[in-house]
């Protein structure tokens, strides 16, 4: 028997409820009202328990409530439930970074980025916490990715930029920095980094010239 048009609307009904709710969830978080967040994410849970949504709703929810320990049981519960859940992750890191566990911090954003290469908040979480570590390596590699299709992001091009200042890298510096100029002339923590990224070049250039062996004396000239 062929099922009627109703018969599969009713099928598709409870994951439109679903989707709903956690969309409304969602809403309210960003409007702060978290308690009718966290009532659409808890019903959405009930509704569907083996889905990860619910769950990083309900740790975002906790986690602008400061409850840093009901975030984290959230997040991990939505890592069980889908272990490529770049959200739970990036969840999990903003929990140790507020906790200043920079180490685990920092491991969390990368697994993130490993998932979602496009995740901003965890790329500059991720840039947050090796300012604090002094370990920059990695973090270039995902800013440069992030560049590469999107190329006019000026908050990721300064922090690349930064960064290659601290690992003397300042003529790849001056070239970000002059590109964030021109698409944001008045951006003054940028005129600032140029500023000491040609400083640090003009440095070099002139180290580099004092350091070449001066030329004999021309002919005929007596050097007392």
């Amino acid at each position: 028997m062929e099922q009627t048009e109703n018969d599969t609307d009713k099928q598709h009904e409870p994951s439109r409820q679903y989707e709903a709710l956690n969309e409304l969830g969602s809403r309210y978080t960003v409007t702060g009202d978290y308690a009718h967040a966290q009532q659409c994410f808890e019903e959405a849970a009930t509704m569907e328990p083996d889905e990860a949504g619910p769950y990083v709703g309900l740790g975002v929810v906790a986690l602008q409530k400061d409850l840093l320990d009901d975030a984290e049981i959230a997040f991990r519960v939505a890592c069980r439930l889908d272990v490529n859940c770049s959200k739970a992750y990036a969840g999990l890191a903003m929990v140790a970074q507020q906790r200043t566990d920079y180490k685990q911090a920092f491991e969390m954003y990368l697994k993130c980025l490993e998932l979602d290469t496009d995740d901003l908040v965890a790329l500059l979480g991720l840039f947050q916490t090796s300012r604090q570590m002094g370990s920059f390596e990695r973090v270039i590699h995902y800013l440069e990715v992030y560049l590469k299709t999107h190329p006019d992001d000026t908050s990721v091009m300064f922090a690349l930029a930064a960064l290659y200042m601290k690992e003397n890298r300042p003529e790849q510096s001056r070239k970000i920095l002059l590109d964030v100029l021109n698409l944001e002339p008045d951006n003054k923590d940028a005129a600032d980094l140029l500023e000491e990224a040609e400083h640090s070049l003009a440095q070099t250039s002139q180290e580099t010239i004092s350091s070449k062996p001066q030329n004999d004396s021309p002919a005929g000239v007596q050097v007392e």
